[in-house]
């Protein structure tokens, strides 16, 4: 049996038979507070079964606002919380896809199917599920550009074929489509020796990407420029566990990345601003793009090249204004970091689920 097949198997038996219920994890990696939720978010999650929010583990809150109607896939959706959430905020015209290798987790979602339709009041379901992996999703159907927005909780972090996985949904997301994902990263690399350990590896620990090496497999695949919405530091609450991983540092950081050919490696000065119409139902206010770009309702905002494409060209253009093209150049924008990486390393803030 090869290593890849040897870990797999270790994990689907991890979260499909030794945790029943996020009480039995053994660290706070994928443990969250549901205080810290938006309101919106848990609104709905009142109305979702309690079996499915027993069988909760992430590290994040990955959906983003303003998916009405659209598709949105899930990449290791577990049980199906997020999925569910997903499909009221989609709405009746939306559809949202959940995919999990576990056939145990699977199970549990697909049972609650036509009770939430019911609870959601939609006359015919807008989700389906499927037992598959994420780093093949040709073989889940998926077809080539056919996706808004892909979502994930702490779970690409559990995959061998890092690669895989990003090739595959920037394969699926259609053009101006948003990848918006939570996961535990590292402060630097994982020793290999860590990366074999069962339960480090169970617990989304021995998996996590150090960041310099995300954003560079981002940029390989054509993905310049990826945004970090919140970001804080990871206390793992074993000690036995703490001292096996020495002193790395792991932080929960939640993502976002757009598929648009118009984005540059550098923050670009052309003069633009952005203006928010205030229009998304969930974000009346303001809206935050990431944890520098907060948008106040009809506040004109300056934005760099990068921002006027991610606001311009993706679902987000009917919310938002914008002024000003690329026609002039003035040379690099000041107002944010210079490259998208972790700058803030240690920075509490966001949400955490």
């Amino acid at each position: 049996m090869s290593r890849e097949s040897e870990m797999t198997g270790s994990l689907k038996s991890y979260y499909g038979k030794v945790i029943q219920s996020a009480l039995d994890l053994k660290t706070s990696t994928c443990k969250c507070d549901d205080s810290t939720l938006s309101p919106y978010i848990r609104a709905i999650e009142n109305k979702i079964d309690d079996e499915i929010l027993t069988k909760v583990y992430g590290c994040g809150s990955p959906i983003p606002p303003a998916i009405e109607g659209c598709v949105v896939l899930d990449l290791g959706c577990g049980a199906g919380r997020d999925v569910y959430i997903a499909s009221h905020l989609a709405g009746p015209d939306g559809f949202v896809i959940g995919i999990d290798m576990t056939r145990e987790q699977i199970d549990v979602a697909q049972r609650h199917l036509d009770k939430q339709m019911e609870r959601f009041g939609y006359r015919k379901p807008n989700v389906e599920f499927r037992h598959a992996t994420i780093e093949d999703l040709k073989e889940a159907g998926i077809a080539d550009k056919s996706v808004d927005v892909v979502i994930s909780n702490c779970v690409i972090n559990l995959s061998l074929s890092k690669e895989k996985v990003f090739s595959e949904i920037f394969r699926i997301l259609k053009t101006g489509g948003e990848l918006f994902f939570s996961d535990v990263f590292a402060g630097r690399r994982v020793p290999d020796y860590l990366k074999d350990d069962p339960v480090l590896h169970g617990e989304c620990l021995s998996g996590a990407m150090y960041t310099g090496d995300f954003g560079r497999m981002l940029r390989e695949l054509g993905c310049p420029d990826y945004r970090i919405v919140s970001n804080r530091r990871i206390t793992i609450d074993n000690p036995e566990i703490e001292a096996r991983t020495g002193r790395i540092d792991f932080y929960s950081m939640t993502v976002r990345a757009f598929k648009l050919g118009s984005l540059e490696d550098n923050h670009e000065n052309y003069g633009q601003t952005a203006v928010y119409m205030g229009t998304i139902p969930e974000c009346p206010h303001a809206f935050e793009l990431d944890e520098y770009y907060t948008f106040k309702t009809g506040k004109p905002v300056p934005v760099c090249g990068n921002t006027a494409s991610m606001l311009r060209e993706t679902r987000l253009s009917r919310h938002f204004k914008i002024t000003g093209d690329r026609s002039v150049h003035y040379g690099p924008f000041d107002s944010v970091p210079a490259s998208p990486v972790l700058e803030r390393q240690g920075r509490d803030g966001g949400t955490c689920c």
